[in-house]
């Protein structure tokens, strides 16, 4: 499983246009047909105030997620806004360590394949 961490670090005074652009970007993902993701909210500590993550079942349906999105005008536009109210924006790609053993790691796979991670 790949997971993708968008991580956004707002200008001064746009946390909440940050946080409101990323929700639109998601409401475009539904009606793209792709995974929504999940939002997270900086509650405390240092780091981007906002960051959105989501999962795919292997690298081709990342790639697969990326040409779609890559393709929509909506989205794109979307992304442009976004990096009006933001100082800096990183994209980081995880890959789930195989070698978890856990009843809960197996489980949380097994049920989520695929699925935005909470």
């Amino acid at each position: 499983m790949i997971v993708e961490t968008t991580n956004y670090h707002a200008q001064e005074e746009k946390v909440e246009a940050v946080l409101a652009q990323r929700r639109a970007a998601c409401a475009i993902r539904r009606e793209l047909g792709l995974d929504p993701g999940v939002i997270h909210v900086r509650l405390e500590g240092d780091g981007p105030v906002v960051r959105w993550q989501c999962a795919f079942a292997s690298r081709e349906a990342y790639d697969d997620d990326m040409r779609v999105r890559g393709g929509s005008p909506a989205f794109r536009s979307a992304r442009e806004a976004m990096h009006r109210l933001i100082e800096r924006f990183e994209r980081t790609l995880y890959l789930v360590d195989g070698e978890q053993d856990g009843p809960e790691t197996q489980a949380g796979r097994a049920a989520a394949p695929g699925r935005s991670l909470p």
